[in-house]
């Protein structure tokens, strides 16, 4: 048996302050642990190599786009095989950057195999036990695969391997409408293939503010099928391709479509079961996810929990975050706790969609309808919006009526990632007054405009809905 200091299973956001930490005890002893390449899934198959797939997408989305302000320009051809090369070999270095960081460092013993326990505070890694005064659990998550009849028979893609190919698929098939169905929805269609997105959701992007799916989804059916409130009912191989039956959930009726290839985008799910948690007194949730407190830690002392493994918010920014909490309590003694209010996001897709806090249904739960604000503006309708010749694209802020305290925000339209960022720093701020926003200047013309009008025009919540359906959006 082996003893350390601190093990670590995971190689993502788990290792942030591993380097401050060695600093700060000359004398510790470190074991890393991970069965999969060095970096976490953002790094290896998730945020960073879907991101570098999606940048060509967006240029050619913007070449078909300059034809409609009169700019005659065309794509030749796309060569898919050196987009794929190129995101494999950026993510690679990276890869190769970290491990042989790990194995050139004495203090840290770096184990490639699956880690579980053997009992509290004891893992198993590959043939070697390890035994830690502290542990870091950071096991991420893995694809979700739905029960559909015939899947597990017919070869089908993952948001893992898809980042595999080399060849363009001809048709594909999508089966799930969340924002991984999205973002590669969007890339593949871009890249020339006809694309179809099932999801069982009465909404494309359920997770999205409604009013938001609904123009997401009028939006993106230019350039694909979006079919939602729709099961797979089964999958099977025929000469023609890998057949789809599908059953609207609705009305029963049933139907099939072909495609060349299928791609399950239906979540994601804990990995926990591999890491035998029973063993070591962890518990998890009935879906499996490890349980921690406001500090982050386990049902075990000093055993801590950060990232997709907690199943809260499966981002990386949100790990990152939950890396500094776990690095202020576990190792310098504080009591932090970890801050969910505000947590940000983005869906890659064209149109680009971010969001910050609360949804319109949580404020309503939280504070009342007749306590709340919604602040709403198109894009269109501010100088810069009007260059581009933009349309329905929007932003939506959610406020309480008294304080002009900010609770959320919802943008759908070009650089949306980017626009959220003049509100999630005001959210952070003791009382979350939109003030700051509404009361310092904008440069004019710029898509930043389009924020501060927003928090200009509140409104209570039922003439908000008004105003939905007249744009058709509800």
């Amino acid at each position: 048996m082996k003893e350390y200091d601190l093990i670590i299973v995971g190689t993502g956001s788990g290792m942030n302050y591993i380097g401050s930490m060695m600093d700060a005890d000359p004398e510790m002893k470190v074991a890393v642990i991970d069965k999969d390449e060095p970096g976490g899934i953002c790094l290896t198959r998730g945020c960073i190599p879907s991101k570098i797939l999606l940048y060509p997408a967006e240029l050619v989305t913007e070449i078909y786009k300059a034809q409609h302000f009169g700019i005659n320009v065309q794509v030749k051809s796309i060569n898919f095989t050196k987009i794929m090369e190129r995101m494999r070999s950026k993510i690679s270095s990276d890869m190769r950057s970290i491990e042989e960081g790990l194995r050139a460092n004495p203090r840290i013993d770096y184990y490639k195999a699956t880690a579980e326990f053997i009992e509290p505070y004891t893992l198993k890694a590959g043939d070697i036990i390890l035994k830690g005064k502290m542990i870091f659990l950071c096991t991420g998550s893995r694809p979700s695969i739905p029960s559909v009849k015939g899947l597990k028979e017919v070869d089908h893609l993952t948001s893992d391997d898809v980042l595999k190919i080399s060849e363009l698929p001809e048709n594909l098939a999508i089966i799930g409408g969340g924002y991984i169905a999205a973002e590669y929805g969007h890339f593949f269609s871009a890249m020339g293939s006809k694309v179809t997105i099932i999801g069982r959701n009465s909404y494309f992007l359920p997770q999205a503010e409604p009013e938001i799916s609904v123009l997401a989804k009028r939006m993106m059916s230019e350039r694909m099928e979006i079919i939602t409130n729709h099961d797979v009912l089964e999958v099977k191989q025929v000469p023609e391709g890998k057949q789809l039956l599908l059953k609207d959930r609705g009305t029963g009726k049933e139907k099939q479509i072909v495609a060349s290839d299928i791609l399950v985008a239906t979540g994601r799910e804990s990995n926990s079961d591999l890491l035998k948690p029973e063993k070591g007194d962890i518990e998890v949730d009935n879906m499996g996810w490890i349980k921690v407190d406001e500090h982050l830690e386990s049902s075990q002392k000093n055993i801590w929990v950060i990232g997709d493994a907690i199943g809260k918010h499966l981002f990386k920014h949100v790990a990152n975050h939950e890396s500094t909490i776990v690095y202020y309590n576990a190792v310098l003694g504080r009591k932090a706790t970890v801050d969910f209010h505000a947590v940000p996001g983005a869906v890659f897709s064209e149109p680009e969609i971010a969001t910050v806090g609360m949804s319109e249904i949580e404020a309503v739960e939280q504070y009342g309808e007749d306590n709340i604000i919604i602040g709403f503006y198109r894009f269109q309708d501010t100088g810069k919006g009007l260059a581009m010749d933009l349309e329905d694209e929007f932003v939506k802020v959610i406020l309480e009526k008294k304080t002009d305290k900010i609770l959320g925000a919802h943008i759908i339209g070009p650089h949306a990632s980017v626009l959220i960022h003049e509100i999630i720093p005001v959210m952070y701020t003791p009382d979350q007054s939109a003030a700051p926003i509404m009361y310092s200047m904008d440069i004019h013309p710029s898509l930043s405009e389009v924020i501060k009008r927003a928090f200009y025009s509140r409104m209570p919540v039922n003439e908000y809905h008004m105003i939905l359906k007249a744009l058709s959006l509800e």
